[in-house]
C-alpha cells in the first residue's frame, strides 16, 4: 500500500532532488561552526567547501570578517579554485581589514609573476580592488607591469584596474596612469582596446591628443571591440574628429555654417554647392531655427544655450567656417563612418544609438537615412529599450521629419504601451505627418480620443492640434475635429469623470487657440461656435480660455463684432458666479473690447466695463480687487467714466495709447515667434536626453578644430615592445604551460654565498689604498643605462621566441642573462671619481625612544635604541638596546619584559613558530638614580605594526608598545661597486622605487666651512661636507652598508651634480638583498635635490623602506 504524501511533502521531496549535485546546501547553516576547522584543513578540497560556505554567508548579507585571518593564511595555496576563492573574499573585505590585508601583499606579488595567467590576472585584481592608498604605488608598479603582460587577459585586467586606481585621487599617479592608457590603446587586441577605451572615458575623457596616431587603428578594429566597449569608443572617436578636424559641411550641424562661408564655397571644384544643399535641407526640416537649437546645443550644453535669450542671439553665435570639412574628402571622418555603419545593425541597443549618433551628427544629409531602418527594428524587436528608442527617435524626426514619414505605421500605438510610450508615439506621429498620411494618421487619433485614459486622450487631442500647427494646409481638418470635441454632445454624452473629461475639453481648447492664432481671419467661424456654446461649458479653464479668444479677436470679421457686447451682458450678469480664472478674463476681454470700439459701442462697452469693475471692486478673491483697481487707474487717463460722451470721444481716438496699453497688460499680440525653443536637446544615446537634464558627467561636443596637428600625439613607439597580440589565447588555460622550478632566488642565493670571502677582502684592501687620497679614478659601469638597453634587445624576441616557455619566464622575471649583463659592464664604462670619506663613525648618532615614560610608572624612565649588530640568537631577530633608569627614590625589583601573548602560547605548546621576543634577562634591583642596559630580541609580525609587550616592575604589570624602525629590519651586506651594479640590474622594473626630496642638513656646516677660509683657517672639501652629512644621517636611521660615493669627473667647482652615494643590505627575515642608491643635483653652498632609488625584490618592505629613507633626509637635522 503506497503513502500518501501530501502537497507540502511533495514539494520538500523535489526541492531536495533539484538540490542534488548542487551547492545550495551551503545557504542553509549560517551559523555553522565547522569553518574554521575546514580553512585550516591541509586537503584542498576542504578549503575550498569552507571558503564557498563564507562566500555564501556573504551572499546572505552575513558579517564573516572575523574569519579574515584564516583566509588570508591560504592565499599561498597552489590550488587554483582555493586561491579564486580567497581573492574573492580578499575583495569584500580587505577595507575593513587594512592591516591583515597589507600582509598578503608579498603573495599578491608573487602571483604576478606566475606562469599562470588566470592567477596574475586575479592578483591584479585583487590589489586593484584593495583601496587603501598605503599601497597604490605598489598596485601602479603591478598594473604597468600587466599593461605589457603576454596574455590578453592580463592586459586587459590591467586596463580594468586603472579606474579604480584612479579613485585613489593620488595626484602623483596621475602622469604614470595615462601613460600606461597610451600603452594599452596602443595594444592590438579588440578586448584590450574595449578596457582601454573605458578607462580614458573614466580617468582623462578630454585629453584627446592621447588618441593621437592610432585613431586610424582605432576605427578599424572598433566592429571588433566587445559590445560596451564599442559604446565608449564610439564617443571616443567621435569627439577627435570634432575637435581635430570640424564639422562637416553636408551635416546637419551646417546649420551654424556661416552665410559667407557658403557663398565663397558655392563655386569652388572642390566642395559641393552649399547653397543648393541648404536649400534642399531647409525644405525637409520642420523648423529651420529648431535644426540650429538642436546642433548648438550639441556643442555648447543645454545650459549655455538655455543662456541666450533669443533664437536670434544664437543664429548669430554662428561657427567659424575654418571649422567645417567634407565628409567626402577628410579621410578620418570618411573612415569613422564607415566603420560606424555596420555596427547600426549590432544586437546591442546601445552600440545602435551610438553608431546612429554619429551618423546623425557627421554623415551627409542624404546618408542619414541609413539609421532609420535599425532604429525601427529596434523599436520593434526590444521591448526593454522600446522608451530609450522613442526618446532618441522624437528628436530626429523633429528636425527631419522626412526621415521617418514614410514609416508612420510604426508608430500607432499599441494597447501594450506604457503611458510614456504612447505619448512618445503621439508626438512623433504629430512631428512627421504629410498630406499623404494625415488621412490615416487622423483615423488612428480617432480611436485614441475615445480611448478610456482620458489622460492618454488628451496627449491625442495636443497631437491634433500639432499637426494642424505644423501642417496649415490640414488645419480646417483638425479645426472641425477639434470643435466636435466641445460641442455640447460630446460634453454631456460621456460617461466619464467630470474631471478626467475636463482634461480633454481643455487640451481641446488650447488646441484650437493656437490653430486660430495662425490665422485669425480665416477662422472665424470657429471663435462664433465655440461663443455659443460659452453656455455648455462649465470647466472654469476652459471657460477663461475661450474669453481670451472673444476678446482678443473681438473685431475679426462682421458677426463677432456684433455678438461680442451680449457675450459681456451674459458674462457681467453671471459675474460672481464665475471662478477666479473667468474673472480675470472677464476684465481683461472688456477692456479690449473698450479700446476697440467706437460709437454706441464704445459707450455700450463702457457701461458693461464700469459695470464688471465695480463688482470686482468687493469681490472677495484680493487678486481679482487689485486687478480692478489697476485697470481702474490705467484706464483714468483714457477714459473718464465720470466725463460727459462728447469728451471721451474724443479721447477714444488716441490709438497709440489703445495699443500700448494692449501690447503691454491686456494680451498676447499675434506676431511672429522670437522667442526661444524650450526643449532641451542632448546628444543622442546619453542618459541625458531621457531624463531631459544633464546627468553626471555628461559633456557636450567639444569645440570643433581646438586640437591643433602640433598637440596630437603619433602614439608610443612599438619599436621596443613585444608584439602582444601575437601570443595565442590558448595560454589562460593552466594547463597550457609546463610547471617549472624558477631558478631565479636559488642562482641569487648561491652567488651571494660564493662572493662573500672575496668582496671582504676587497673592501678591505680598497679602505686601506684609499686613507690617504680623497678622490681616487676608477672604471664604473653604467649597468643602469646598459641593462636597459639589453632590455631592449631582449623585448624585440620574434614570435617563437615569445611561446616557448623560457622567453615567458624570461618576461615574468624581467631578468636579462647574465651574459648580457657581463657584456655591457665591459664594453660601456666612464670614468668617475670615487670620494673616501673616511671614518663616521663619531657622527652616526642613533635615534632613541621612550618606551615607558616615567610619570606613568612612579619614576621608572625605560628608553631604547635599535642596535646595528646582528643577533646572536637568530638571524631573523633585531636587536634592540635597552635602558632601564630609576628616576624615583625609592628602590625597585624583578624588572624584566615580556611579550602580552606569552600566557596564551603556553597553553599551545605544539605551536613551533619563532619566539616574538626571547626571554629576557631580568633585573634583581634597580636603586635610585641607578641605570642598568639589557639587549633584547624580538621579531615583528610587521614592519609598520608595533609589538605590544608587558613590563614587569615590582610586581605590576605595565602594558608597552614598541616601535618598529624598518631601517632596522635589515642588515648590512658588504659587496664592491661591481657586485653592487650587478645585482642591481637583476632588480629593474616593478622591484625599483624612486622618490625625490631636497636636502638641507649640509648647509650649516658648508658655509662654517666657507667662513674658515675667509679667516684662513683650515678648510674641509665641499663634497666632502656634503657625503659625510648625508652618510651619516642615513647609517644613523637604517642598519646599511656604505658601498661607494662617486662623482663626475668632470664636475665643476661647487656643483654636486652627479654625486652618488650607494648603499646595500640584506633584510633580516628572507635574506633578499636591498639596494639603495642617493644622486644629488645642485651647487653645494645651495640645497640640492636628492633621488633615492631603492632596488628590492620584496615590494611592500622596498616601498616602505624607500618612504623611510626620504622622510628622515629631508627633515632637517637639529643642531645643538
Amino acid at each position: 500500500m503506497f503513502t500518501q504524501f501530501s502537497t507540502e511533502n511533495l514539494s520538500k521531496a523535489s526541492t531536495m532532488v533539484f538540490r542534488i549535485g548542487t551547492d545550495a546546501h551551503l545557504y542553509d547553516d549560517p551559523d555553522d561552526v565547522s569553518i574554521t576547522p575546514l580553512l585550516d584543513s591541509k586537503f584542498d578540497s576542504e578549503k575550498c567547501e569552507a571558503l564557498k560556505r563564507l562566500l555564501a554567508l556573504i551572499a546572505q548579507g552575513l558579517d564573516v570578517s572575523n574569519y579574515f585571518p584564516q583566509v588570508v593564511k591560504n592565499v599561498a595555496c597552489q590550488s587554483l579554485e582555493v586561491k579564486k576563492l580567497v581573492y574573492l573574499y580578499l575583495l569584500h573585505y580587505a577595507e575593513r581589514r587594512p592591516n591583515e590585508a597589507l600582509l598578503s601583499i608579498n603573495i599578491f606579488q608573487r602571483d604576478l609573476g606566475d606562469q599562470n595567467p588566470l592567477v596574475r590576472a586575479w592578483a591584479l585584481r585583487t590589489m586593484a580592488g584593495i583601496r587603501l592608498h598605503v599601497i597604490s604605488p605598489l598596485v601602479l608598479v603591478a598594473v604597468r607591469k600587466c599593461a605589457r603582460d603576454p596574455s590578453v587577459y592580463v592586459r586587459k585586467c590591467a586596463a580594468n584596474a586603472l579606474p579604480k586606481l584612479h579613485d585613489l585621487r593620488l595626484e602623483e599617479n596621475a602622469t604614470a596612469v595615462i601613460e600606461i592608457i597610451g600603452i594599452l590603446l596602443n595594444d592590438n587586441s579588440p578586448g584590450v582596446i574595449g578596457a582601454a577605451a573605458a578607462a580614458f572615458a573614466s580617468i582623462c575623457p578630454n585629453n584627446l591628443p592621447l588618441i593621437g596616431k592610432n585613431f586610424r587603428r582605432l576605427c578599424e578594429i572598433l566592429p571588433d571591440v566587445e559590445e560596451w566597449g564599442q559604446i565608449i569608443l564610439i564617443g571616443i572617436l567621435l569627439r577627435y574628429v570634432i575637435a581635430r578636424h570640424g564639422l562637416t559641411k553636408e551635416s546637419i550641424m551646417a546649420s551654424l555654417c556661416p552665410e559667407d562661408f557658403n557663398v565663397e564655397k558655392s563655386g569652388s571644384d572642390s566642395g559641393t554647392n552649399f547653397l543648393e544643399i541648404k536649400k534642399t535641407y531647409n525644405d525637409n526640416v520642420q523648423a529651420p531655427e529648431l535644426v540650429a537649437s538642436v546642433s548648438w546645443s550639441y556643442l555648447t550644453g543645454p545650459d549655455k544655450y538655455l543662456s541666450h535669450s533669443t533664437i536670434e542671439n544664437v543664429m548669430s553665435s554662428e561657427v567659424d567656417s575654418s571649422r567645417f570639412v567634407s565628409s567626402k574628402s577628410n579621410d578620418d571622418v570618411k573612415i569613422l563612418l564607415q566603420c560606424t555603419s555596420p555596427l547600426l545593425w549590432s544586437r546591442n541597443s546601445s552600440v545602435v544609438l551610438a553608431a546612429s549618433g554619429v551618423q546623425w551628427i557627421m554623415a551627409p544629409r542624404e546618408d542619414i537615412a541609413k539609421i532609420v531602418k535599425p532604429l525601427l527594428f529596434l523599436l520593434r524587436s526590444s521591448s526593454a529599450s522600446k522608451y530609450v528608442i522613442l526618446c532618441n527617435i522624437q528628436v530626429f524626426a523633429k528636425v527631419m521629419p522626412s526621415l521617418f514619414a514614410p514609416n508612420f505605421e510604426d508608430f500607432f500605438v499599441s494597447s501594450s504601451d506604457a503611458y510614456q510610450e504612447k505619448a512618445l508615439k503621439l508626438e512623433i506621429l504629430s512631428s512627421i505627418a504629410t498630406d499623404a498620411s494625415i488621412t490615416a494618421i487622423f483615423q488612428e487619433f480617432q480611436d485614441y480620443v475615445k480611448d478610456p485614459d482620458r489622460r492618454f486622450a488628451a496627449d491625442t487631442v495636443a497631437a491634433i492640434g500639432l499637426c494642424a500647427k505644423r501642417n496649415p494646409q490640414v488645419a480646417n481638418t483638425c479645426l472641425e475635429g477639434l470643435l466636435v470635441l466641445t460641442s455640447p454632445k460630446s460634453i454631456n454624452g460621456t460617461s466619464a469623470c467630470m474631471d478626467d473629461e475636463a482634461i480633454v475639453l481643455i487640451q481641446a481648447i488650447t488646441s484650437i487657440k493656437d490653430i486660430i492664432k495662425q490665422d485669425p481671419f480665416s477662422h472665424d467661424k470657429a471663435i462664433i461656435f465655440l461663443a455659443r456654446n460659452l453656455d455648455s461649458i462649465k470647466v472654469p479653464v476652459a471657460r477663461a480660455m475661450i474669453v481670451w479668444i472673444v476678446g482678443e479677436y473681438n473685431s475679426i470679421g462682421n458677426i463677432i463684432p456684433k455678438m461680442v457686447p451680449v457675450i459681456l451682458r451674459y458674462l457681467a450678469r453671471g459675474f460672481r458666479s464665475e471662478s477666479i480664472e473667468t474673472k480675470h478674463q472677464i476684465l481683461n476681454a472688456a477692456v479690449k473690447v473698450l479700446l476697440g470700439s467706437k460709437g454706441e459701442d464704445f459707450q455700450t462697452a463702457k457701461t458693461i466695463l464700469s459695470y464688471v469693475l465695480e463688482l470686482a471692486k468687493f469681490d472677495l478673491n484680493y487678486d481679482v480687487r487689485d486687478r480692478a483697481r489697476v485697470l481702474r487707474k490705467l484706464l483714468s487717463c483714457y477714459v473718464n467714466f465720470n466725463a460727459p460722451e462728447e469728451e471721451t470721444s474724443k479721447k477714444s481716438e488716441n490709438k497709440e495709447l489703445a495699443v500700448l496699453l494692449t501690447e503691454h497688460i491686456f494680451g498676447e499680440i499675434v506676431t511672429s515667434s522670437t522667442e526661444m525653443v524650450n526643449n532641451r536637446f542632448y546628444l543622442p544615446g546619453s542618459l541625458s536626453q531621457i531624463v531631459n537634464h544633464a546627468a553626471p558627467g555628461y559633456e557636450p561636443l567639444p569645440e570643433p578644430c581646438s586640437l591643433p596637428e602640433s598637440d596630437v600625439v603619433n602614439g608610443p613607439s612599438t619599436s621596443g615592445q613585444v608584439n602582444l597580440d601575437t601570443v595565442d589565447d590558448s595560454d589562460l588555460d593552466s594547463g597550457s604551460l609546463d610547471e617549472e622550478e624558477d631558478s631565479y632566488d636559488s642562482e641569487d642565493s648561491v652567488t651571494n654565498s660564493a662572493r662573500t670571502d672575496s668582496i671582504n677582502e676587497s673592501v678591505a684592501s680598497d679602505v686601506n689604498n684609499n686613507d690617504d687620497s680623497l678622490i681616487n679614478f676608477s672604471d664604473v659601469s653604467k649597468s643602469q643605462k646598459d641593462n636597459e638597453f639589453s632590455k631592449k634587445d631582449h623585448d624585440r624576441n620574434d614570435f617563437g621566441e615569445l611561446m616557448s616557455k623560457g622567453a615567458l619566464e624570461s618576461w615574468l622575471d624581467e631578468t636579462p642573462s647574465s651574459s648580457q649583463n657581463v657584456s655591457g659592464i665591459e664594453n660601456e664604462r666612464m670614468s668617475s671619481a670615487r670620494i673616501s670619506i673616511g671614518d663616521i663613525s663619531g657622527r652616526v648618532k642613533l635615534k632613541t625612544y621612550t618606551l615607558l615614560d616615567p610619570s606613568y610608572t612612579n619614576g621608572l624612565k625605560v628608553v631604547y635604541t635599535y642596535s646595528s649588530e646582528s643577533s646572536t640568537v637568530s638571524p631573523s631577530l633585531v636587536c634592540v638596546n635597552t635602558s632601564f633608569e630609576n628616576c624615583s627614590s625609592e628602590p625597585m625589583s624583578k624588572l624584566y619584559l615580556s611579550n602580552e601573548d606569552s600566557e596564551t602560547s603556553s597553553d599551545t605548546p605544539d605551536q613551533k613558530d619563532v619566539q616574538v621576543l626571547v626571554p629576557m634577562e631580568e633585573i634583581e634591583t634597580l636603586e635610585p638614580g641607578e641605570t642598568k642596559k639589557r639587549v633584547i630580541h624580538v621579531q615583528f609580525h610587521h614592519h609598520l605594526l608595533p609589538l605590544k609587550l608587558v613590563l614587569f616592575c615590582n610586581g605590576k604589570k605595565h602594558m608597552v608598545k614598541l616601535r618598529p624602525d624598518i631601517g632596522y629590519f635589515i642588515k648590512p651586506l658588504q659587496m664592491d661597486l661591481n657586485d653592487f651594479s650587478h645585482k642591481e640590474s637583476q632588480l629593474p622594473g616593478m622591484f625599483e622605487y624612486t622618490r625625490t626630496f631636497s636636502f638641507t642638513d649640509h648647509l650649516l656646516e658648508v658655509s662654517n666651512d666657507k667662513d674658515n677660509d675667509n679667516n684662513g683657517s683650515s678648510v674641509k672639501d665641499s663634497f666632502l661636507i656634503i657625503c659625510q652629512s648625508l652618510a651619516s644621517k642615513i647609517l644613523s636611521n637604517a642598519n646599511l652598508h656604505l658601498v661607494s660615493v662617486n662623482m663626475p669627473v668632470d664636475a665643476n667647482l661647487n656643483d654636486a651634480s652627479g654625486l652618488c652615494l650607494r648603499f646595500s643590505g640584506e633584510i633580516l627575515s628572507n635574506s633578499l638583498p636591498c639596494l639603495v642608491s642617493v644622486t644629488l643635483d645642485g651647487k653645494c653652498f645651495e640645497p640640492l635635490n636628492a633621488s633615492v632609488k631603492i632596488n628590492c625584490e620584496e615590494t611592500v618592505f622596498g616601498l616602505n623602506l624607500l618612504n623611510r629613507i626620504v622622510n628622515f633626509l629631508a627633515e632637517a637635522s637639529v643642531t645643538s
